[in-house]
């Protein structure tokens, strides 16, 4: 709507790390989703490295943000520049937070497992935390449709 009633509005190029990064945060909810179906057939060796591969990945995927976010601000693009530019920076920069959050988890879980107090019997923790870090995949693709499709 913004875009559509706007007369400032210009769209920039999208830094090409995105599409990396989209595939990096795939692979970790990929990587979690193989330590969930490990740990259901009670091998945890196996839950712990692939859990901790998506947690890395997760991480990995933050540092592709901050690598992005330095691209547009290495072209001139800060959030004054336009109203694309300032959506660009704020939606991603919110799902960064929650993605923070999302980490948060994943690492308790991590930390939890290695040091075995979560198993088989106690996979709440570790299916909340992959629900809700699936989600942000979900949203991080919906975003980068908007940005790309809106932008």
């Amino acid at each position: 709507m913004r875009r559509d009633i706007a007369t400032d509005w210009v769209s920039v190029h999208k830094p090409r790390v995105l599409w990396l990064n989209t595939a990096i945060l795939l692979a970790s909810s990929f990587a979690l989703e193989r330590g969930r179906r490990q740990l259901h057939s009670g091998n945890r060796v196996l839950f712990n490295r692939w859990w901790t591969g998506g947690t890395g990945l997760g991480v990995l995927f933050l540092v592709g943000q901050a690598f992005a976010w330095s691209q547009l601000r290495s072209a001139g693009f800060y959030v004054a520049y336009s109203p694309s530019v300032a959506f660009f920076y704020i939606l991603t920069a919110a799902h960064a937070l929650h993605l923070i959050g999302g980490l948060t988890a994943l690492t308790y879980v991590d930390v939890q497992a290695l040091r075995f107090r979560l198993g088989p019997a106690k996979r709440t923790a570790i299916d909340c935390s992959a629900i809700f870090w699936h989600f942000l995949d979900g949203m991080w693709v919906y975003v980068v449709v908007l940005l790309y499709v809106a932008g």
